[in-house]
């Protein structure tokens, strides 16, 4: 890493970077015993939502891909109650929005390692192909959320035939 790269870090670590250009940027230092979580930098009034009622939000990871048919998005979510996820699918996008609640929670003090996210969490994606949210399929099997998304078939067509009389 050169100087300059140097240089950026230090500003970022000492919370001054020159401008004001919407976004919120917060660092977490890792302690030797307990792993941080660091926020991703996002608009300043998504950080003000979450904030309002103290919780932040999550990004779910997930894998996407495709057959020729449909499209289909698989994520792990175990310890995610069923009544807990809602998804809205439209023809160009998927929204899968959950939340994963801790049963029994230590003492902060007491952790070793601490990497699991608990709370809420979300997940948007732009499809790369429309698809038919009404012939959506989901399936949650073992911790495992499996939505199979139909592809619309524009390129479809249906050859026509000229008759005489």
């Amino acid at each position: 890493m050169d100087s300059q790269d140097e240089k950026y870090f230090e500003s970022l670590a000492s919370g001054k970077t020159g401008a004001d250009d919407g976004y919120e940027v917060e660092l977490a230092k890792a302690d030797s015993a307990v792993m941080a979580r660091a926020k991703v930098a996002r608009p300043r009034a998504e950080a003000e939502k979450d904030r309002d009622d103290g919780e932040p939000e999550g990004q779910l990871t997930v894998d996407v891909y495709q057959t020729p048919t449909e499209i289909v998005v698989e994520s792990a979510i175990a310890g995610v109650k069923p009544d807990d996820i809602d998804i809205n699918v439209t023809p160009d996008s998927i929204v899968i929005r959950g939340s994963r609640r801790r049963e029994k929670q230590a003492e902060q003090e007491d952790y070793l390692y601490q990497e699991c996210y608990w709370g809420r969490f979300a997940r948007s994606i732009i499809l790369p192909q429309e698809v038919d949210p009404e012939g959506a399929e989901v399936m949650f099997k073992n911790g495992i959320l499996t939505v199979h998304l139909p592809k619309a078939n524009k390129k479809r067509s249906k050859k026509l035939r000229v008759r005489t009389d």
